[in-house]
Formats: structure tokens, C-alpha cells, sequence
């Protein structure tokens, strides 16, 4: 009997990016969430103090572009890390903008979940070892710049 056509290939569903990084994400998130577990933070929610925690207060609209997140996407992340008062967001410069700042409380959060995270970083790295982990660091920031603001922010810092 003759497949399918709707039947997907084994070598064609492999052959797929997008399919494969999308499921290895979600096992990496889930892998990084579980380690975190005992902080009371998800590893998307780490990654955003810690962006927050390295430049300083910041526009919302460029925490957004920096994590490649829209703006509502964002505000449904940070709105239970401000709420449990890890985060504090202001009017900014102007009337037009927002500030998203660290708090106190944000910065121990942070300080008591970065060993877990390093645990889980280090178990990354002796799985596939620190050359391989480094090139696939080096890939997905590739496939980052595939975004339309990546590329726009690009643009921008070749244009300065």
C-alpha cells in the first residue's frame, strides 16, 4: 500500500529547524524550570530579571525588543513579578513611556535562584560538552537575528 501523502517522512520531519529547536526548547525550559523550582521562578522569568538586573532600569519597549517579546507579550511576563514585588514599573522619561526596574526584593529573588541556575547551566555544559554547548550558543544567536527586530536593532547600531 502506498503512504500517504499526508505521512511525514522520519528524514523530512528531522530535516526540520524549527520542529527540532521548538522541542528542544521546551525540553531546556522545562529542564531549567524544574531546577529553579525551589526559587519560585521560571527560567523566563530569571532571564528577564537578569536582563533587567544588567542594564539597569529600563523602557519596557526595549526590554521587549532585547528579549525579541512584543509588548503585551512582555507585560503578561512581568505582571507576576511585579506583583510579588520583584519588579517595579514607572512612567518614564515622557508621558509616553514605561520604566521596568529590579527592586530589593527582586534582587534577592535573583541572588537566591542564580545558584540554581548555574547548577543547571554547568549540567547543560557536561551533557554536551563546553565546545559544543559554545557553538550552539553561537547558532541560536544566528537564528536570532532572523527576527524583524533584530534585524532593525542591527540596522540601527551599523547606522551609529
Amino acid at each position: 500500500m502506498p503512504p500517504s501523502p499526508h505521512t511525514v517522512r522520519p528524514s523530512i520531519e528531522g530535516a526540520c529547524a524549527c520542529g527540532r529547536l521548538r522541542r528542544a526548547s521546551r525540553a531546556l525550559t522545562q529542564f531549567y524550570d524544574d531546577a529553579l523550582a525551589s526559587s519560585g521562578l521560571r527560567v523566563t522569568q530569571f532571564a528577564l530579571m537578569r536582563s533587567i538586573a544588567r542594564t539597569g532600569a529600563a523602557r519596557v519597549s526595549e526590554v521587549a525588543r532585547a528579549h525579541l517579546l512584543d509588548r503585551t507579550a512582555l507585560s503578561r511576563a512581568l505582571g507576576p513579578l511585579v506583583e510579588r514585588g520583584y519588579l517595579r514599573v514607572a512612567p518614564g522619561r515622557d508621558a509616553r513611556t514605561r520604566e521596568v526596574a529590579l527592586t530589593r526584593a527582586g534582587e534577592r529573588a535573583l541572588d537566591g535562584a542564580s545558584a540554581d541556575w548555574k547548577r543547571a547551566q554547568a549540567a547543560v555544559a557536561k551533557r554536551l560538552g563546553r565546545e559544543r554547548l559554545d557553538c550552539l550558543i553561537e547558532a541560536l544567536r544566528d537564528l536570532e537575528s532572523l527576527h524583524p527586530d533584530a534585524v532593525a536593532r542591527s540596522d540601527r547600531q551599523a547606522a551609529t
